[in-house]
């Protein structure tokens, strides 16, 4: 029994068709069992062969390449009578751009299916597709329908519909779905006639419509019309046969159309074009073309009448570059190019550097595999299909490759407008706007806000405060960036050499990121340049090392005989990657998010706390200079219910990652969940327990004690909230720590002798002081500090309170600040420390600190946390994963299983 129903039928099928779509639906045809007893394509061209020939060839099957079946109207008798030989049952047309006579339609048993790449009845015809997209149809798809005399009018058999995307081409809705879909539809079409279960639906007349061929003589733009028209018109004939215009006395040809927002904000060189409701505008993003409407597109790419393409932008200056000299290395790789041109283009005697790839007879897969193969002989030169249609001389061809394979590809330099400071015994050079697409831009409609150096109070910058179209158009990049870029096509191995580049970049600027930090956050620099920066350096070389072993696995299953099953599964990129992250360590959490996202193949739109914004920004500056492609990384500085919101509700936004309090946390989720159901990880409040055993080492636990509170001012995720000490060493603990604590030197986080810098910002100190209060009012013994230090800034003096009891405020409320909360418990009591510690809504970590190592195994298991330290705290580590249990949030940071994938 085969997979078709009892009745079904193992058919003679004549293939009638070519190119890639004819072999595949061929190819499937076979798998279905059917006997394919004649292929019939078009004659070989430049000496190649049609794919659909060449398929059919190896398996043995006869191959027809009539030049035409019919003349003057009429049939050709002998051509005829060949097809008729062949004995089919049913004609499948999946790809035929020749006319075949109604003797041969009408012939089979069966008769005859063709399919159309478009949702009969509207545009019928051969241009069907470009037709969708110049009249801006929002549905496309195609229908596999019983053959007609060649008017498109015959009966449906079957039909498929899917969206259409704004800024869709002919090749991308082909790519996307009208390729790998209208195979399977054909095939599917086959089996419904071998079920006898295919409809035949007659076409309505309503709705029909018929358009001429698209061709090059009536493809000239129509200036007299709005953007969108001209962009649906652009789009509709790209790239075949493209649509042009008359510039400076030449026709040229546009492609890669989209739309644009903020038109009044292009920058660039004026281009006058004759019809147009004014001049475009060369920008370094391309051209700027104007609709009657006054609304604006950007074209991508030009192409002169000798068949040479460049990028828009540079058509003011696209001769201007020399002729590189090769070195003896790079003569190597030439004389390599040579040979892989000489197999593609088998016609050609002899590969020049005049020899020009198309007129030579190559077509678009010739150019896909010209790409692949300069990836196998140089890993590191990276090609789009663009770059071959740019270059399409040998010369031109190599000299574009060189220059990639040196970084001297002609990349737009990055425009950085700076505010530097004097400071730290060297200049800082902060980027302050927003970082869109590759480069730095102000906000829409320009707005800012002031960013305050914790230290004195005062104002270190104006930064540029993202707006909802500001989101928008970062997600769009993004986007892009994912679907169409070449950051996901990447081999891994290159992407994580850009990581790892990355991260060498921010190793050479550590001091000068460290400084920013300081200046931004409060961060004591010492401590910034270890942890803040120097574990963000780690984290990125981490991940790094994993873009090549994201693997999924083999599975075995159940076998079903006569058949041998196998199972396997693949890890895949999320796509967009939204991440907020707060302010007490604003690029170390920018590392733990990003590093994974990127490593899988993922963007990032990442906001940065609002009161810590600028090593993000400078982040963004290192990231475009490592060479990370445009869209992969945006940076938006903004408040959370502009900016955040927005991220959490964006449809095209496809995983959250939070960093944050409990509060936010729970009002993301929801928008996230209401939205599109994107993925999220919440890394959130905690209050972690540090339970102190009176076997302990007094030096350790007192060190360990100090660090779990007050490690970078108690800003701090996993601060120990609550310190339960064994009543026995009670009293000698809290003397030590108060002893500890006043040898503290509070200042200058930029001093190296400081110990203590100031919180980050004015609204958190407050709340530390009323914190306080709190815990006075409700009776806890404060033993030292509990107040706003008098100076400039905004500093807070190091707290310690004993007599907690667990129904008080301070008992239960994370501080995040520098106020060490401690309560006793009786000497013995193992399990009533443990009820207490765990008896909150928080599971971020714990601890606990004894010598005996058997306590230390029972106390760590049945602490509810994410991470248990045992005599330590605040060990993090690249490799570790690190998250939350209950309010504290869900999912993972940092370890191998944090790679951001489905």
């Amino acid at each position: 029994m085969n997979k078709y129903s009892a009745h079904a039928v193992r058919m003679k099928i004549a293939v009638i068709g070519q190119s890639l779509f004819g072999q595949e639906v061929y190819k499937e045809l076979r798998k279905d069992s059917h006997t394919i007893v004649g292929v019939f394509t078009i004659p070989d061209k430049d000496g190649k062969a049609d794919p659909l020939a060449t398929e059919a060839e190896k398996d043995g099957v006869p191959v027809f390449k009539f030049p035409r079946w019919r003349v003057k109207g009429k049939a050709i008798p002998e051509v005829v009578a060949q097809y008729k030989a062949t004995g089919a049952e049913l004609n499948v047309l999946p790809f035929c751009s020749q006319f075949i006579p109604m003797e041969v339609i009408d012939h089979p048993k069966h008769g005859s299916i063709i399919y159309h790449p478009s949702l009969l009845p509207r545009h019928r015809g051969a241009s069907a597709i470009n037709w969708t997209l110049i009249h801006g149809d929002k549905k496309g798809g195609f229908t596999v329908f019983w053959a007609d005399d060649g008017l498109d009018t015959g009966p449906i058999l079957l039909q498929r519909e899917c969206d259409v995307e704004p800024n869709d081409t002919v090749n991308t809705i082909y790519k996307r779905f009208l390729f790998p879909e209208g195979v399977k539809g054909t095939v599917e079409a086959v089996r419904l006639i071998a079920e006898g279960k295919a409809p035949r639906i007659t076409q309505p007349q309503e709705g029909a419509t018929y358009e001429c061929i698209q061709k090059k003589d009536n493809s000239k733009i129509d200036w007299n019309q709005s953007a969108e028209a001209l962009h649906n018109w652009i789009r509709g004939n790209d790239k075949v046969p493209g649509a042009w215009a008359d510039i400076d006395g030449q026709k040229v040809t546009f492609y890669g159309s989209t739309l644009v927002d903020n038109s009044s904000a292009a920058k660039g060189q004026p281009l006058e074009i004759p019809g147009a409701s004014k001049p475009g505008i060369i920008t370094k993003a391309g051209l700027v073309l104007f609709g009657n409407d006054n609304k604006a597109l950007l074209v991508k790419n030009l192409q002169f009448e000798d068949g040479k393409m460049i990028a828009a932008a540079q058509y003011y200056s696209s001769g201007s570059s020399t002729a590189v000299e090769l070195t003896e290395e790079e003569k190597v790789f030439a004389e390599q190019m040579k040979a892989v041109w000489k197999s593609i283009l088998s016609n050609v005697t002899r590969i020049e550097d005049s020899t020009d790839f198309f007129k030579s007879g190559a077509a678009s897969m010739d150019v896909v595999r010209l790409v692949e193969e300069v990836k196998l002989q140089a890993s590191s030169c990276q090609l789009q299909n663009e770059d071959v249609y740019m270059n399409t001389t040998f010369q031109e061809f190599i000299q574009m490759c060189i220059r990639k394979l040196r970084g001297e590809d002609d990349k737009e330099e990055l425009v950085v407008d700076y505010v530097s400071k004097n400071i730290n015994n060297m200049t800082i050079k902060m980027p302050h706007q927003l970082f869109i697409n590759g480069e730095f831009v102000d906000a829409d409609g320009g707005k800012t806000y002031k960013t305050i150096n914790p230290t004195d109070g005062m104002a270190i910058c104006d930064v540029s405060l993202a707006q909802i179209s500001d989101v928008d158009k970062a997600v769009a990049a993004a986007k892009e960036a994912f679907e169409e870029g070449e950051w996901g096509k990447m081999n891994p191995r290159d992407r994580g050499r850009l990581i790892y580049q990355l991260a060498d970049l921010m190793e050479e600027h550590q001091e000068e990121l460290a400084t920013i930090e300081a200046i931004d956050s409060g961060a004591v620099y010492t401590l910034a340049l270890k942890t803040h920066v120097g574990m963000s350096i780690q984290t990125f070389r981490y991940f790094a090392g994993w873009c090549d072993k994201i693997q999924g696995s083999t599975i075995p299953i159940n076998q079903a005989r006569p058949n041998r099953n196998l199972t396997f599964t693949k890890k895949e990129p999320i796509g967009v990657c939204a991440i907020v992250i707060p302010w007490n360590y604003p690029l170390m959490m920018l590392a733990w998010k990003t590093a994974a996202c990127l490593a899988a193949g993922n963007t990032v739109v990442l906001k940065p706390a609002q009161v810590t914004p600028l090593t993000a920004l400078k982040f963004a500056e290192l990231a475009a200079r490592a060479g990370l492609p445009k869209g992969v990384i945006n940076i938006l500085p903004g408040s959370g219910a502009l900016v955040g919101q927005r991220l959490s509700d964006h449809p095209d936004v496809r995983k959250l990652g939070f960093t944050g309090s409990t509060e936010i946390g729970k009002h993301i989720m929801k928008s996230c969940a209401v939205s599109n159901v994107k993925k999220v990880s919440l890394e959130l409040g905690g209050k972690s327990p540090l339970i102190i055993f009176s076997d302990c080492d007094m030096d350790k636990a007192v060190r360990m004690g100090m660090s779990s509170v007050f490690f970078n001012k108690g800003e701090n995720c996993i601060a120990a909230g609550r310190l339960f000490v064994e009543d026995t060493i009670h009293d000698q603990f809290v003397k030590r720590v108060v002893e500890e604590v006043k040898k503290m030197k509070i200042g200058d986080p930029l001093d190296r002798s400081t110990d203590h810098g100031p919180q980050n910002h004015k609204a958190h100190l407050d709340k530390l002081v009323e914190y306080c209060q709190n815990g006075v009012k409700e009776g806890a013994t404060l033993v030292c500090g509990g107040k706003q230090v008098q100076r400039p800034g905004f500093f807070f003096e190091p707290t310690v309170f004993t007599d907690v009891g667990d129904h008080m405020f301070i008992a239960i409320e994370e501080s995040f600040g520098p106020i060490m909360i401690i309560s006793k418990f009786q000497c013995g009591e193992v399990d009533d420390v443990l009820r207490r510690a765990n008896a909150t809504e928080y599971g971020l970590a714990s601890g606990v600190i004894t010598r005996d190592i058997s306590k230390a195994l029972y106390v760590s298991e049945r602490l509810h946390a994410g991470t248990v330290f045992v005599n330590t705290y605040n060990k993090t580590d690249v490799a570790s994963p690190f998250g939350g249990f209950k309010q504290s949030g869900f999912g993972k940071d940092l370890g191998k299983r944090n790679c951001c994938c489905h």
